[in-house]
């Protein structure tokens, strides 16, 4: 018996989905890049050392130091939630509390793991745009000493946010000024990274290592991987255990070298790069050929690859019959749309029109 027996060849099956689908509800619904895919089917060839001996995660951390500095330390894991988690516990003590965004994906969409999992508490701060201030971060950066309070030993800010604004090289300088002078560490959710270093036409390095940044949640899924993330340990001396805290939090690939060929053509080249200016740049395109419509109001400047704008209920009702998209805040019909790496401009126009058919066709039911 050969291992192909009784298995249906690539393609035979039934077609279980459209595959000229597309979505505006999440960088997530997009497939995996080709170059990717590529990358997997070279390295399913012959065999290589389990949990991280492979080639692949050498190779990894010789990309990882080029660009983010060669004291750069790399910790592939499976996903975001994960990422985020690992890195903030290796920054922290069992009694260490983290200043966040109230809108944070550690706050809001990880079903309490950093708090359950990661054994941390978080303290979440209102903003106006996702992103984090001194000011804000000082409404939560007290009570040192006092054994009643969980100490905030850490700030995470999030790269791009998840209302699609981007830090400033700048804007992250200061904070990293502020939480250092304080004793505390400064981890960053880059889980859409390379949007922000395309927006801002800034480096990897510009915007993480040299703005003080100490541990980075490095993203891959959300710009062509088909699964994984990596933690990087910026900052050696403020970070510690993540060897063992990877393994204890279910994090640890043994067949490693499947995470780590991703995040290496990812990362090694431009793929990095190209992605996110094309969802960034369909992003820019959506909101261009929408926002002189009257009845359309954006509340957030379009800094990623992501669209926020109030959209009448009637007219979200109806668009939800050929696309899905998220609600940011039901309470004032306020939405989201989201471009990903394979989102092209005849997608992007498709449905601005159907967007303008909604909108017209909810104003004539009045």
């Amino acid at each position: 018996m050969t291992i192909t027996d009784g298995v249906s060849a690539p393609g035979s099956g039934p077609r279980l989905h459209d595959d000229g689908l597309r979505s505006f509800a999440s960088d997530n619904y997009a497939g995996v890049h080709p170059e990717i895919i590529a990358s997997l089917h070279q390295a399913n060839h012959g065999h290589q050392p389990a949990y991280g001996g492979d080639a692949y995660t050498e190779r990894l951390q010789e990309i990882m130091a080029s660009h983010f500095g060669a004291q750069a330390q790399a910790f592939p894991v499976f996903n975001g939630t994960g990422a985020n988690v690992l890195a903030l516990q290796a920054v922290l003590p069992p009694w260490g509390a983290v200043v966040c965004a109230s809108t944070a994906h550690i706050n809001t969409d990880e079903n309490g793991a950093p708090e359950r999992v990661g054994r941390m508490k978080l303290l979440p701060v209102e903003t106006p745009d996702g992103k984090l201030t001194p000011e804000l971060i000082d409404r939560e950066a007290w009570g040192w000493g006092d054994e009643h309070r969980a100490q905030p030993l850490a700030v995470s800010i999030t790269q791009t946010t998840e209302l699609g604004t981007a830090y400033r090289v700048d804007e992250i300088k200061e904070i990293a000024d502020y939480v250092h002078e304080r004793g505390m560490k400064l981890h960053m959710d880059g889980a859409r990274l390379p949007n922000a270093a395309v927006h801002l036409e800034r480096s990897l390095r510009d915007i993480t290592t040299n703005a003080g940044v100490d541990v980075l949640s490095l993203g891959g899924t959300k710009n062509g991987m088909i699964f994984g993330e990596a933690v990087l340990v910026l900052n050696p001396d403020a970070a510690s255990g993540l060897t063992y805290l990877r393994k204890m939090n279910m994090q640890l690939a043994s067949k490693m070298r499947f995470l780590s060929a991703q995040l290496v053509t990812l990362y090694e080249g431009d793929l990095w790069l190209r992605s996110a200016a094309q969802a960034n740049a369909m992003a820019a395109r959506l909101r261009a050929r929408l926002e002189s419509h009257p009845l359309l109001t954006f509340t957030q400047p379009t800094e990623s690859n992501a669209v926020l704008a109030i959209l009448p209920p009637a007219a979200a009702q109806r668009l939800r019959h050929n696309y899905r998209f998220y609600d940011w805040d039901p309470n004032r019909g306020e939405v989201r749309w989201m471009c990903a790496f394979d989102t092209e401009a005849p997608d992007v126009d498709a449905f601005c029109e159907a967007v303008n058919d909604a909108l017209e066709a909810s104003t004539s039911d009045q």
